[in-house]
């Protein structure tokens, strides 16, 4: 099966991942998107990130009526993760076609040449990039492709500090989340 991998601490997963992940499909005919929750991401640190369980379980309502998979092997592995790592259990645990693409947000780009052994991953990986800081298409000396979306200005940040200042944040996430958010009182 032709499959991409969306990473991230989901903290907590918004509309702007669903949206990517039909577009993956629908314009590089990705067959099956993982949602790949980190425990800890090497590259961002965040203050405010909720257990593992909230957001596996956010994840999961979010994904419930949709053929994308959230797979937990960041979190079972623990420590800090390190995408080439998920690369190779990914690449041992499913049947997949071809090599499997790597997402990421346009605001990763320039950071992603001091990813840990990021000349292994490069070469094992297609990367696809999401238009979300710039409309332009940003260069790197690291091949990829560009994704034509549509630049959705969601962030998961943006939504904790929506919460917490008591901002509305209803439909920025999709409604099943929203109401697990309420019933845990998250991010207050």
């Amino acid at each position: 099966m032709k499959t991409v991998i969306i990473g991230g601490t989901f903290n907590p997963v918004h509309n702007g991942h669903l949206y990517v992940s039909e577009e993956l499909k629908v314009q590089f005919g990705y067959e099956r998107v993982l949602f790949i929750p980190s425990h800890f991401q090497a590259h961002k640190s965040i203050s405010d990130l909720v257990p593992s369980k909230n957001r596996i379980d956010m994840l999961n309502l979010a994904v419930k009526d949709s053929t994308s998979v959230v797979d937990l092997c960041e979190i079972e592995r623990g420590g800090i993760s390190y995408m080439i790592d998920t690369v190779k259990t990914i690449q041992n645990k499913y049947s997949i076609t071809g090599r499997i693409g790597l997402f990421i947000g346009d605001d990763l780009i320039q950071g992603l040449k001091d990813w840990h052994n990021v000349q292994e991953l490069i070469d094992s990986v297609d990367i696809i990039v999401a238009h979300r800081n710039s409309e332009m298409e940003l260069s790197s000396n690291i091949l990829h492709s560009y994704l034509a979306n549509v630049s959705i200005n969601i962030s998961s940040s943006d939504i904790r500090n929506r919460i917490r200042s008591g901002k509305a944040f209803r439909y920025l996430i999709p409604e099943l989340v929203y109401s697990y958010i309420l019933e845990k009182d998250l991010y207050r």
